[in-house]
C-alpha cells in the first residue's frame, strides 16, 4: 500500500528485548488511520476539525500520535468521517 501525502507518524522503536510499547503503537496506528481516511476524503486538518467540531490543535496532536483522543473526540471524528464517506458514496451513484 502506498503511503499517503501527509507525513505519517513513525511507529515506535522496539526496546532492547524487541518489544514495542502497546500504548504508543496503538496511538500511532490510530493516527495513521485518521490521516489516511481524511486524505481519502480530500480534507485538510482544518476541514476535518471543523466538521468534527474539535480544535485543529487537538486533531494535530492526535494525528502526530502525541495523544489518545478521549471518547467524545473520537466519536466526533468518526461521525464526521462517516458523514463525509456517505456523501462521497451518494455522489458516486
Amino acid at each position: 500500500m502506498a503511503e499517503t501525502k501527509a507525513d505519517l507518524p513513525a511507529l515506535p522503536e522496539p526496546d532492547a528485548e524487541g518489544l514495542t510499547p502497546a500504548v504508543d503503537y496503538g496511538r500511532v496506528l490510530l493516527a495513521r488511520k485518521i490521516i489516511r481516511r481524511r486524505e481519502v476524503l480530500g480534507w485538510t486538518q482544518t476541514e476535518l476539525a471543523k466538521r468534527a467540531r474539535i480544535r485543529v490543535e487537538t486533531l494535530n496532536r492526535v494525528e502526530r500520535g502525541r495523544v489518545n483522543p478521549d471518547e467524545s473526540t473520537m466519536r466526533k471524528l468518526v461521525r464526521a468521517m462517516e458523514k463525509g464517506e456517505a456523501a462521497v458514496r451518494t455522489k458516486g451513484r
